[in-house]
């Protein structure tokens, strides 16, 4: 016994070297990318917009590279490995999201803005108090999203580096390893921005997405090459394998569940069903870190180009997650999924350590493919932070600093030195908060910052592109009042306390009873921008006629 128990230690110690080797290649290269362009970057558009210089296919790509996050990635997989059909519904929610983007803000926001969403917001307003709402608003979506993806870094270290709850790995337990790895990656973000800007960011989310579809396609062939390419061979060993039978490949494992006798439950449970929807299709026309892509391109035409792109890359990469996740679930099984991470997070990396097994031959084979997967994993987190923490920054910067603090007097030399700064703070946010959260499904965080993004950012931008009468008052309603609802509804929510899966697990304050509070804090976020609106008499149709202009021709725009 003892010589195949010291074989296998071997074998992890193996896999483990490849994994953070391969990682380290990654790190490297990608620094060496932003230090490339830092020496590109010199005025605040280098570091805002890249220069406006990308062209439609690089922008999309770097489109999808912001988009597919760890939680498309591992949290996707996961909830299909886990629940199956209902599972998929993030897939279709998060790809039917980008034609609202692409036919109500894409092209309007380039023409209309310069660097940032508050650009748009407050053309026709009074700048100070609509930027700090904007800016505000940006920080509170982009720290949800960053937290997401921090906690997914966490949940994959430990897989990687193969500490179990009573092993350790360079005298680090599980749990520290966890914080150990959050922080270095929040580390590595902030290097990403403050050296790198725009520019740097950008490539970095290239050759992120490049990789992050080359290795989900790699696995989906694998996937099918063992069901022989039969898919409902897939789907029946899946539905056998998850231990729920048929039900896996049906609607109702995990929203609009039936409970017998209890009315009010099931009646909760489909609106959680419907207000994630809500949040999920609406919510990506609101994201601070994509809006500000589409600044990066030189006119309007090839923004929206770029988003024709970023629809093909990123549902070509959703329908992959269908193959992993019933891949996931039908060749390593539900039980081995949850052993390993509460929420599902491993089910991707799982199944690739089981396909090189099964196809590169034992246990180096499966070490190989793991760490592959991992490596990329970590790209796919890397990269979205790095977009999300220069949106914020970027916000911060160019919105509070220069324009409500300076009052439009800033250099721009000062401006970016700001950013970089904030870039530091946000960085530092983000890691102490994510630490707490660990024990939260990824896709799930990221489906509440969308509902936040849906309920503060979207009426805004709406009703500033296309409502005559829409003032000052209305942003401002708008954006904090969908911004408190949001918020304050996901507080009192079983998501943070109340349920086994909450943050604080053992407390309970909760009594509202959905999990995204979408359905409630997006009409409400509509329905503050218009009262605001009609109880102010301030309007100024002029600026509107110029604002229309703009947005339809790009004429005056930077």
């Amino acid at each position: 016994m003892a010589p195949q128990i010291l074989a296998a230690e071997a074998s992890a110690s193996g896999s483990r070297t490849l994994t953070i080797t391969l990682f380290l290649v990654f790190v490297a290269i990608t620094l060496g990318i932003t230090i490339w362009a830092s020496r590109q970057t010199k005025t605040a558009t280098d570091f805002y917009a890249g220069g406006r210089q990308f062209s439609g296919f690089q922008n999309g790509m770097a489109i999808g590279g912001d988009y597919m996050s760890a939680a498309s990635f591992l949290g996707i997989a996961g909830l299909i490995a886990l629940y199956g059909y209902d599972g998929f519904l993030y897939s279709i929610g998060f790809l039917v999201a980008w034609l609202v983007a692409l036919l109500l803000v894409a092209e309007f926001l380039r023409n209309s803005g310069r660097f940032t969403m508050a650009d748009v917001l407050a053309f026709r307003m009074r700048q100070r108090p609509v930027r700090t709402a904007a800016s505000v608003s940006t920080i509170v979506v982009s720290v949800f999203y960053l937290i997401a993806q921090m906690v997914g870094a966490g949940a994959l270290v430990s897989l990687l580096l193969g500490i179990k709850p009573d092993t350790t790995f360079l005298g680090m337990d599980a749990n520290t390893a966890k914080i150990a790895t959050i922080i270095l990656v929040g580390a590595l973000m902030i290097i990403y921005v403050t050296v790198g800007g725009m520019k740097g960011t950008t490539y970095v989310q290239i050759v992120k997405a490049f990789m992050l579809m080359t290795g989900a396609l790699i696995m989906v062939l694998l996937v099918l090459a063992h069901y022989k390419f039969n898919l409902s061979a897939l789907l029946g060993a899946a539905a056998e394998q998850s231990g729920k039978g048929s039900a896996f490949l049906e609607p109702g494992l995990r929203y609009g569940v039936e409970t017998a006798g209890d009315a009010a439950k099931t009646f909760y449970s489909k609106m959680d069903l419907l207000s994630l929807g809500l949040a999920l299709v609406l919510g990506t026309a609101g994201l601070p870190h994509i809006l500000t892509r589409f600044y990066t391109v030189p006119t309007s035409r090839i923004a929206r180009k770029s988003v024709l792109w970023a629809i093909g890359i990123i549902g070509t990469f959703y329908l992959f997650t269908l193959a992993l996740g019933f891949g996931a679930a039908a060749i390593v099984g539900g039980a081995d999924i949850t052993a390993q991470d509460k929420a599902g997070n491993t089910a991707a990396p799982q199944l690739a350590q089981q396909l090189g097994l099964d196809y590169l031959g034992g246990e180096t084979g499966g070490a190989i493919m793991l760490a592959v997967i991992a490596a990329v994993a970590f790209a796919t987190i890397l990269a979205v932070v790095a977009g999300l923490t220069l949106a914020s920054s970027s916000s911060l910067a160019h919105d509070f600093y220069a324009s409500v603090i300076k009052r439009g007097n800033a250099s721009e030399r000062d401006e970016v030195r700001v950013a970089r700064y904030s870039a530091l703070l946000i960085g530092a946010i983000s890691i102490a908060l994510s630490i707490f959260a660990q024990s939260l499904n990824v896709a799930f965080l990221v489906a509440l910052a969308f509902a936040v993004a849906a309920s503060a950012n979207l009426p805004a931008i709406l009703y500033s592109l296309f409502w005559r009468r829409f003032n000052t008052s209305g942003a401002l309603w708008s954006i904090y009042g969908g911004l408190a609802s949001a918020v304050i509804l996901v507080f009192f929510s079983p998501v943070v306390s109340g349920s086994a899966t909450a943050m604080f697990p053992d407390s309970d304050w909760h009594f509202f009873p959905l999990s995204n509070p979408g359905i409630i804090s997006i009409p409400l976020g509509f329905f503050f921008g218009w009262l605001g609106t009609i109880l102010s008499k301030e309007t100024d149709p002029e600026k509107y006629a110029e604002l229309e202009v703009r947005s339809l021709t790009g004429h005056g725009a930077h």
